[in-house]
């Protein structure tokens, strides 16, 4: 058995496919590179939309965010080079990349949980341009069993191995809350999904051959709260909070995090 821990540059990515052997890599390109192609891939949708032909690798980097040697190494492993002088052709890169990730093919998807974020994703029309096909959905809650969400009809979780059969359901997406997604997942697995996106927060436990991506937006936040306060802390009106806990103009903290009000002497008198 192996969980879906990943380490922590890897978190906020949920794009990833190939599966990778003893040495690291999914089908001969690393990890690392494959992690990075929907990245690519999405700048180069931009660009094409935009009616830009031919990309410089130094211009494709940064829209990726990445340093150009960085992605030239990165395309190499598709075999692409791109033209001394005149760069990559967008359309080609895009559809080197796509078939890199397996996108020229149509995969269909089951989304087990139809709440708030189920029918965020159900309704993300994304997903059909970038060739996955939301099959079905299934939720537990009989009240919201039989209604219509985007263009399905919510189908009772009872009905999943059905489902995934019938619609040959290739990848599996569990938005449900934590108590019940293992559960869910366990299913998936024995009803034939290989590849699980897990919205829940919860770290699920598969057996080999089964590939997890794991989302977890409130550790995205968590992150970003650190490097939020880091800045915060640099900035010289900014002073250092006392032994009390107490940040310069604020109220002292609690051991919960919550806003202590400070008591004055006159206050304490009156007590």
């Amino acid at each position: 058995m192996h969980s879906n821990a990943m380490p922590p540059e890897a978190s906020g990515q949920a794009g990833t496919f190939g599966r990778a052997g003893n040495n690291g890599q999914a089908d001969g390109i690393p990890e690392a590179t494959v992690a990075r192609l929907p990245v690519y891939l999405r700048a180069l949708y931009g660009l094409a939309e935009r009616g830009i032909s031919t990309v410089a690798s130094e211009e494709l980097a940064a829209a990726a965010g990445v340093n150009s040697a960085k992605l030239r190494k990165d395309l190499s492993h598709l075999g692409s080079y791109g033209i001394r002088g005149v760069g990559y052709d967008v359309d080609y890169l895009v559809y080197q990349v796509s078939r890199t990730l397996g996108l020229t093919q149509d995969w269909p998807v089951v989304i087990v949980g139809a709440g708030n974020l189920g029918r965020a994703l159900a309704n993300y029309g994304g997903f059909v341009s970038r060739g996955f096909t939301i099959s079905a959905m299934l939720d537990c809650d009989t009240a919201i069993v039989g209604s219509r969400i985007a263009r399905l009809t919510v189908r009772h979780v009872d009905e999943l191995e059905a489902v995934v059969a019938r619609h040959k359901v290739a990848i599996g997406v569990i938005a449900t809350p934590a108590g019940s997604a293992q559960a869910v997942c366990d299913r998936l697995v024995s009803a034939g999904v290989t590849s699980i996106l897990n919205f829940a927060p919860l770290v699920l436990s598969v057996p080999e051959g089964v590939d997890v991506r794991k989302v977890d937006l409130s550790i995205e936040l968590q992150i970003l709260a650190f490097h939020a306060q880091r800045r915060s802390a640099a900035r010289p009106e900014s002073g250092p909070a006392d032994a009390a806990g107490r940040s310069r103009g604020g109220n002292p903290r609690t051991a919960d995090g919550r806003s202590r009000p400070q008591v004055t002497p006159e206050l304490a008198a009156q007590g």
